[in-house]
């Protein structure tokens, strides 16, 4: 089942130069994975939940196509947005049949990259209107990226939010640093031992620490978890 909290994003793209310009101009929203080879996309889309998957056609061990059917056959339904260079509608007629939801025709710039990615997100279910999500008396607005509690707005940076959004849908379950970690940073980034202690200690004093019943509990042993029941 796909995760819709997800804010994972997939670039399938051996044009290192081009990846990075692609994560450039859509960072802001969302946390950027790079994949520079089929098999390492098919590897990826299978294990990380996307929200979307931008494949390029060209390269070096396999064609974006035969990725894009792979991953269909193999029950990947996250939305796939092709970037080519081909114009002939035969050939786009194939992508589509193949299990693509849309192409971008190279050269393109950056606002045309947004527009294409947010028509697809809305065409998608990805793009259905989000529910508040609500543990006792603490609200968080996923749409607009609000936070409040017992009716007061809480300040919270871009990695403070993600991991409360994350602990809070996942409610009443522990979730492991690891797990915490792969959602909310890109895969394969490095990062010291307590980075996700770190921020669990940052948003205790924000979320937690001006109120009078805590809600981010030690999961043991495991990791952390919300807990609404306390």
């Amino acid at each position: 089942m796909q995760d819709v909290t997800s804010k994972k994003l997939l670039i399938v793209e051996d044009n290192w130069l081009l990846a990075e310009t692609l994560k450039k101009h859509l960072r802001t929203k969302f946390i950027i994975d790079v994949a520079s080879t089929g098999e390492e996309a098919l590897d990826k889309a299978r294990n990380i939940q996307y929200r979307l998957i931008m494949l390029d056609l060209g390269l070096p061990d396999m064609n974006g196509a035969v990725v894009c059917s792979e991953l269909r056959k193999s029950g990947v339904k996250t939305p796939i947005l092709i970037l080519t260079g081909e114009k002939q509608t035969s050939s786009i007629v194939r992508l589509l049949e193949n299990g693509a939801d849309d192409y971008l025709t190279k050269p393109f710039n950056s606002e045309e990259l947004k527009a294409r990615v947010t028509a697809l997100l809305r065409r998608t279910q990805f793009s259905e209107p989000q529910k508040n999500l609500v543990v006792k008396d603490l609200v968080i607005d996923v749409g607009r990226r609000r936070v409040t509690r017992a009716g007061t707005e809480i300040s919270l940076r871009r990695k403070e939010f993600d991991i409360l959004e994350y602990l809070v849908s996942n409610h009443g379950r522990a979730v492991s640093r690891s797990m915490i970690f792969n959602h909310v940073w890109e895969s394969g980034k490095e990062g010291w031992n307590n980075t996700v202690d770190v921020h669990i200690n940052h948003l205790r004093q924000k979320v937690d620490r001006p109120f009078k019943t805590p809600l981010i509990k030690t999961a043991y042993g495991i990791g952390y978890m919300v807990d609404g029941n306390s």
